[in-house]
């Protein structure tokens, strides 16, 4: 059973924080370990632009069920033999980028799901989910359960939302604000009023039908005006962020106290 995906979707339903990251430029299987050591509730593979092998993606996801931990990925598109190929690999959910028309998830959910409803050709790790391959387990096991977010990066975008968040194939909406920001011509500056007023749209279409807005990645200034599915960054920036913060650290200790631990013996 898909129960990760289940179990993140319980939680998306109540105002709890759902805290997450994205892996765009670093991914291993490790991670996955990380991620739930590190108390996060789930974890984004990127494919749109990050260059990770089918293998190593499928490794990843199948850590991802073994451990009961969500993981997810983000396709290239929306288009057939994508989701086909992704749905192979043993994610419990996606992220759609740049989608624009409930069409677009039309065709997702085609790809993703078992016929008669849908067009799906099963296979690979995805298999792994299900106790047996009769049409009903598909459907209460692993369909009922997965999770499907739109990532909306353009004013037509935010002109569909409704539609795009009223839509029963779809979890949650979600946000990719640096393109979404050029679309709007304000490239990147997120205190402009015409992307504040896009985001705000977002969430309003996702409040109309209760459901939430994955958005990201300043997460503490989300949280303040009302987000609760956030992500903090990825691997590369959180890194990054926390060498700095120690070399600022180190740096930014006295004279006298760089010459006590100089002096300081060694440890035993």
């Amino acid at each position: 059973m898909l129960k990760p995906a289940a179990e993140l979707k319980a939680k998306l339903a109540t105002d709890t924080p759902v805290i997450g990251l994205m892996a765009t430029d670093h991914a291993w299987p490790f991670l996955v370990e990380i991620c739930q050591n590190s108390g996060l509730d789930y974890l984004i593979i990127d494919r749109e632009h990050g260059y990770f092998s089918d293998e190593l993606v499928s490794q990843i996801c199948q850590v991802g069920r073994l451990a009961n931990f969500p993981v997810m990925m983000r396709t290239v598109s929306c288009e057939a033999s994508v989701i086909r190929r992704a749905m192979d690999m043993g994610p419990c959910g996606l992220l759609l980028p740049s989608v624009e028309s409930t069409e677009q998830i039309d065709e997702v959910q085609a790809a993703a799901i078992m016929p008669p409803r849908g067009r799906r050709r099963p296979g690979g790790m995805g298999n792994y989910w299900i106790s047996d391959y009769q049409y009903e387990t598909w459907k209460s096991e692993f369909e009922e359960h997965f999770i499907v977010i739109p990532q909306i990066e353009s004013q037509v975008g935010v002109n569909n939302a409704a539609a795009l968040a009223a839509h029963p194939f779809v979890t949650a909406l979600g946000l990719g604000p640096y393109d979404l920001s050029a679309d709007l011509g304000c490239c990147w500056n997120p205190t402009n009023e015409k992307f504040l007023s896009a985001i705000q749209q977002v969430k309003a279409a996702a409040d109309g039908v209760n459901k939430k807005v994955w958005a990201g990645t300043d997460a503490p200034a989300l949280r303040a005006q009302g987000f609760t599915f956030l992500w903090i960054g990825t691997p590369t920036s959180l890194l990054s962020a926390t060498i700095q913060q120690s070399v600022r650290d180190i740096n930014a200790l006295g004279s006298g106290e760089r010459h006590e631990h100089t002096n300081a013996p060694p440890p035993a």
